[in-house]
């Protein structure tokens, strides 16, 4: 077997030496910031906000009802049809108030047709009675006679008043009955887009007990967001507030808008309103359990048509907000005495490790804004020191 060579042997003593060497140089130079767990104190926007979630519905929209009994003969428009102001929506069968109204006609006739009648027994009164006063006057009839006379015409101009007013009484239930035939002709009582439809051809509907509902049109620009805010936040949201929303099919749109209204009382369900003197606001759950939310408006354009009802939407109230300002991670951050003092450890290149006071200013829960102490590309500690600082 041949032995290595004097050189060979030398090259590999020396390949073995370099990782115990090396290893030695590193702990006799001072730790580095590669040690520590840091974040980078860096320019950006920010915005101090309150989140909330919301439903889109449309900002008007109107209700369409019967207001005559029958059948539907005929529903001219679906869900999702844009419609104009007057225009023809349904038709109910309109029989019974056809019926109704010949009826009416032939009363008013029968009446004035009694009227004539009457008018001409007046008229024959009246000839009686001046006949009676002539005859009066030459002492030729009976006083009696006279006031049998007057009487009878006093009684004829009675009746005629009388069938005038049953007339009228009865022109007017006519032009009722006029109106309740029209109404089985459904009108569009304004412009927009059908967005419910809850009756169907051959339904029979009775507008006596109450009225039934057909259908809804909106006008779907603009659309209101019907957001809740918690009462822990409802404080910091005040009327004509920015404020801006997303929606999960938008993707990374943002709509802006204004607060246009704050509800003064969150909604409750109807099983919950207090029959007697009890608070408004009082409910069957225990205080800690119970959450409190308000409605908050805010309004929309939707030329697009981008949105829709009853979608879901993520909505920021925008409370102050800067842009191209300096930025560090709220959790790299002490509290202080003050509100807008608090205490940062700064690493440095060698790994020293220096404590300083930071004014800041407004926060988005996982940013700040730094005003003083602190420039830009600063490395802050945010985990426990593994070495030892300067």
């Amino acid at each position: 077997m041949k032995r290595p060579r004097p050189a060979r042997r030398a090259l590999l003593v020396v390949l073995c030496l370099i990782p115990v060497v090396g290893y030695a140089a590193w702990q006799m130079l001072p730790p580095g910031r590669d040690k520590f767990a840091t974040v980078q104190v860096s320019r950006g926007d920010i915005e101090s906000s309150v989140t909330a979630l919301g439903t889109l519905q449309p900002r008007r929209y109107v209700d369409v009802g019967a207001q005559a009994s029958g059948q539907i003969q005929k529903i001219h428009v679906e869900v999702g049809d844009v419609v104009k102001e007057g225009q023809l929506l349904v038709e109910i069968d309109p029989s019974t108030q056809k019926a109704k109204l010949d009826a009416g006609r032939f009363s008013v006739e029968n009446l004035k047709a009694q009227l004539q009648e009457q008018r001409a027994q007046h008229e024959l009164a009246q000839q009686k009675y001046q006949r009676q006063q002539n005859l009066a006057a030459g002492g030729a009839t009976r006083e009696e006679d006279v006031q049998t006379a007057r009487a009878e015409l006093k009684a004829t101009q009675a009746r005629i008043d009388m069938f005038q007013a049953q007339i009228r009484q009865a022109e007017a239930s006519l032009r009722s009955d006029q109106a309740e035939l029209g109404y089985t002709r459904i009108y569009a009582p304004m412009a927009g887009t059908v967005v419910a439809l809850d009756a169907r051809e051959g339904q029979t509907l009775n507008a006596q007990q109450q009225t039934p509902l057909i259908l809804r049109i909106a006008k779907l620009s603009p659309m209101t967001v019907w957001a809740e805010v918690s009462e822990a936040d409802i404080g910091h949201v005040k009327p004509g507030m920015s404020a801006y929303f997303t929606t999960l099919s938008g993707g990374n749109r943002r709509w802006s808008s204004t607060v246009r209204q704050i509800l003064p009382v969150p909604p409750k369900p109807l099983d919950q309103t207090s029959q007697g003197g009890g608070s408004p606001t009082s409910t069957s759950k225990s205080g800690s359990a119970r959450v409190v939310l308000y409605t908050v408006l805010l309004d929309v354009d939707n030329a697009d048509n981008a949105l829709m009802a009853e979608m879901t939407t993520q909505v920021f109230f925008v409370a102050n907000q800067a842009k191209d300002v300096l930025t560090a991670p709220v959790a790299a951050l002490q509290g202080g005495v003050k509100a807008d003092r608090q205490t940062a450890q700064v690493v440095a290149a060698n790994g020293n490790i220096e404590s300083r006071e930071v004014r800041t200013g407004i926060s988005d829960r996982l940013k700040v804004q730094i005003l003083d102490g602190l420039s830009e590309g600063d490395h802050l500690l945010i985990g426990p020191a593994t070495g030892s600082g300067g």
